[in-house]
């Protein structure tokens, strides 16, 4: 079956093919969607159908695995140019698939790049032999793209940046290059490209890793508005302070808020994650039942914490192995054999791994601990690095040297303190490093996850072959041991609380942290090691591809629940998803509803309806007192403004207003016209309470700057809307405690709203005055068959409450038109919205137009 994905549209209608049809046809599971074309066929209608197909698809799942590079090596042979390939056993995205092999129900694909360069007139023949024999679909770059993508701008922008360092000048980093950026963007769509042609959208889950694909979740959702979609970065995610310096900050960000969930290492990643999303697009989250949920545009994006495992199978399996057995048989006649003892550092020779800190350290103990001369070995692995450029120069040419300055001042016949070793080890050779090392040296500067540990663990477990290699010292009736230095600053070192946890850059604390493990009791390290070997053993990398596997469906099934579509163009498209029965307001639906009927009510809000909230004066201009005076001269209208500001400062804005209702500090005060008196919604309460609370508030606002008291006549609002969002925040809830623990025999609620923390008397709410209207109308047998209720925050959704509940009751007129709007598209108790103030301004000029042409009398309910 050939895919419907709309790159082939051309080549179906023609009859011819190309790789990308031969991909797609090789894949049992393909494209069902109708949408052929992008942005002709995305309706609802469509989306529906596409689903409701769906269930006649196969039931096994099917997760589409999306990086940089593929689990796969490639081989070049000059003789007959010919290419063999084998997969790269110490590729996670491997490990993955092989972790969860017991999972019948469970189906990986792959989608990446090839390390190697294949000539264009091979890559149809290589996209053949790599989809039939390993599922793997390769994506293909140009030379240049491929380097302006991968060595500019991931290796030199946002790796740095993304491990904390900022680029103060050209040779810290890369200054920021567009043209870099539009490379990493040409290249995220080019992955796009590639999983349209395999891809099923109503089954499949899309599983995309690390910051190299960062903006591939938006080009998906562009095309595929519910596809089933997770992140997962394996980088450390900075700051805010350290993010916010990259000029395309919020392209990413928005982009990654496309995946359905999102996941991190460490809770320190996803909070500055979190506080980034938060200064940068106004976007608060919140923690239900253990899921941390993040609002946007309807959508919740889930978010997820948990550090990745390693491959307990293949580790044990490299352990059992003769020339495993072999290299330990010969470590052990090297270092213990001499009495020597062997410190182990495993690192890529890069700059934030911190090897010269290490070696500094190690120098240090040699000079501290006199006793360790001629006893300890410091064996340092320096793999490859992954980039390339002046630092990793500088990197390896400070490590040469600074290793021979402590053999030349430490060495001895026989001893040679620092041994470096920069040739590329076979996976074996190194876990006999590991079985052979009393202490494991990680003391990265800054580092996304680093397994290392974890490998390291499993390597002194060990097994009974390797117990009888290294002799009675670890006989198998021996415990267990193993000793961790690890860096505060690497993702790993939250879960090893058994390690010895060290600052890299206190060369002191490391060199006091290497004679600590060294010297520490054979019982602490059993101890130790049994911890962690009990925590690296359950949570391996099955456990942790699991766990996000089931968040992932966990999370999506929210999209069969809703309506959605998508706005906004390039990079700031973002999808809206909906209640079902949540739809915009039709004005031409209003205006016909509202010129056929002849009793009208009207309720409204005003900062953030009428006056948009951001607006610093928020006097009424004289355009919108000219429309609610028409509206409000109109015989069969009744039309009430309900707002949180207090009495007399409504009174002296809508003056003109002859025929308005407006109820005062959110309904406790109202009128129902100018000329009448304020009544109370409830018995006029004691307002002793503010002796308690005001001086509480004053405590907070002197200690968080840009927050302010608001003293009304019946509640007290504490305001922190300029003051720092994370701080403002963290106060908020601090004071709603506060104010909760010293008014709780008080007759008041303390609730926390869009920055404000407010107190006011008990059942006091918005509410209150939509009943009390439907009731006045209803004494004087006048039912309503026209209900329009407008407002645009949380202490509206009262009113929008008490009209619903009022449509199946004796309040409203049996046929009566309800329109509860809400202003944007979020979740609400309303069923209708629009946009902006602009829209709401423009709806109310339509019905003032109508009313124009139907002159009387105001509806008569008192003086």
């Amino acid at each position: 079956m050939a895919s419907k994905s709309y790159s082939n549209l051309l080549e179906l209608a023609s009859g011819e093919s190309s790789s990308l049809g031969r991909i797609s046809r090789g894949i049992p599971r393909v494209v069902t969607a109708p949408g052929i074309v992008p942005d002709l066929d995305d309706s609802d209608d469509d989306d529906n159908a596409s689903s409701e197909r769906s269930s006649l698809s196969l039931p096994r799942d099917r997760t589409i695995i999306v990086a940089n590079q593929l689990p796969i090596r490639a081989q070049r042979h000059p003789e007959n140019h010919s290419w063999s390939f084998s997969l790269d056993q110490d590729s996670l995205l491997l490990q993955l698939n092989d972790s969860m092999s017991g999972h019948a129900d469970m189906e990986f694909v792959y989608v990446g790049c090839l390390r190697e360069e294949i000539p264009v007139p091979e890559q149809d023949e290589v996209s053949q032999t790599l989809l039939e024999s390993f599922r793997c679909v390769p994506v293909f770059l140009p030379g240049d793209l491929r380097s302006r993508f991968y060595h500019g701008f991931c290796k030199q922008q946002l790796w740095p940046l993304f491990h904390y360092m900022l680029p103060l000048s050209p040779d810290l980093g890369g200054r920021f290059d567009r043209s870099l950026w539009q490379a990493y963007v040409s290249v995220n769509k080019i992955f796009a490209d590639m999983i349209l042609e395999v891809i099923n959208p109503d089954d499949d889950f899309v599983w995309v890793h690390d910051y190299h694909l960062m903006v591939l979740p938006t080009f998906l959702r562009k095309r595929f508005n519910k596809v089933k979609l997770g992140f997962f970065l394996h980088s450390p995610f900075p700051s805010s302070e350290i993010y916010r310096t990259l000029p395309v900050r919020e392209e990413l960000l928005r982009a990654l808020l496309n995946a359905d969930l999102i996941g991190f290492h460490t809770f320190d990643y996803a909070r500055h994650f979190l506080s980034c999303c938060s200064r940068m697009l106004g976007l608060s989250y919140e923690s239900k039942r253990g899921y941390i949920g993040l609002e946007y545009y309807g959508r919740t994006i889930s978010i997820k914490i948990l550090p990745v495992g390693i491959h307990m199978g293949q580790l044990g399996s490299v352990l059992s192995r003769p020339e495993t057995e072999a290299k330990v048989a010969e470590l052990t006649e090297q270092f213990n054999g001499r009495g020597q003892v062997m410190l182990l550092g495993v690192d890529d020779m890069d700059i934030f791994k911190g090897i010269s800190l290490k070696l500094l350290a190690f120098e240090q103990l040699l000079v501290q601990h006199r006793e360790w001369q001629g006893r300890v070995v410091l064996v340092q692995i320096a793999n490859p690095a992954r980039g390339r450029g002046k630092d990793v120069r500088e990197v390896q040419a400070e490590s040469y040297a600074m290793a021979k300055q402590i053999n030349g001042a430490f060495g001895l016949p026989g001893y040679k303190p620092v041994i470096l070793i920069d040739k590329p080890l076979q996976f074996y050779e190194r876990m006999a490093y590991y079985v052979a090392a009393e202490c494991c040296l990680v003391t990265a500067v800054r580092d996304g996850m680093n397994l290392i540990p974890y490998e390291y663990i499993v390597a002194r477990q060990g097994n009974d072959n390797l117990d009888k290699v290294l002799g009675s010292s670890r006989a198998s009736v021996v415990p267990k041991k193993s000793m961790l230095v690890v860096s505060e600053f690497i993702g790993c070192s939250p879960s090893l609380s058994g390690a010895i946890r060290v600052n890299p850059w206190n060369i002191d604390a490391v060199a006091d942290a290497m004679d600590s493990a060294l010297e520490m009791g054979e019982a602490e390290k059993h101890l130790r090691h049994e911890k962690h070997y009990r925590y690296v053993s359950s949570h391996d990398v099955g456990y942790w591809a699991k766990s996000f596997l089931q968040d992932l469906e966990r999370t999506c099934k929210e999209h069969s629940r809703k309506r959605s579509w998508g706005i906004g163009f390039g990079l700031k498209f973002r999808v809206v998803a909906l209640d079902l029965n949540f739809r915009k307001l039709s004005m031409e639906h209003i205006v016909s509803a509202y010129r056929r009927t002849s009793s009208r009510a009207i309720l409204f809000d005003y900062d953030g309806t009428l006056m948009p909230q951001t607006s610093i004066y928020k006097c009424p201009n004289a355009k919108s007192i000219e429309i609610l005076n028409t509206l409000c001269r109109d015989k069969n209208n009744l039309v009430f403004l309900v707002s949180a500001q207090s009495r007399s400062t409504l009174s002296s804005w809508f003056s003109p207003c002859e025929n308005l209702g407006i109820a005062a500090e959110n309904g406790y005060f109202f009128r129902l016209r100018r000329n009448a008196e304020w009544e109370a919604c409830i018995p006029v309460a004691d307002h002793s309470w503010k002796q308690i609370a005001e001086p509480v508030m004053k405590l907070y606002t002197e200690t968080t700057d840009g927050s302010t008291i608001d003293n009304k006549e019946t509640a007290l609002v504490w305001n922190y809307e300029d003051a720092d969002p994370d701080f403002g925040s963290c106060q908020a809830k601090e004071l709603l405690d506060h104010l909760e623990s010293v008014l709780v025999n008080e007759p008041v609620s303390v609730k926390s709203g869009t920055n404000i923390v407010e107190v006011k008397p008990q059942g006091v709410n918005k509410g209150l005055v939509a009943r009390r209207l439907l009731s006045a109308m209803r004494e004087r047998d006048l039912l309503p068959d026209f209900i329009l209720c407008i407002g645009d925050d949380r202490s509206d959704e009262d009113m929008f409450e008490v009209i619903a509940s009022a449509v199946p009751s004796s309040s409203l007129s049996p046929a009566a038109e309800v329109f509860a709007c809400t202003v944007g598209r979020k979740p609400s108790k309303a069923k209708y919205y629009l946009d902006d103030t602009a829209e709401i301004v423009r709806l109310m000029q339509g019905l003032a137009s109508v009313s124009d042409q139907t002159p009387g009398s105001q509806i008569p309910l008192g003086h």
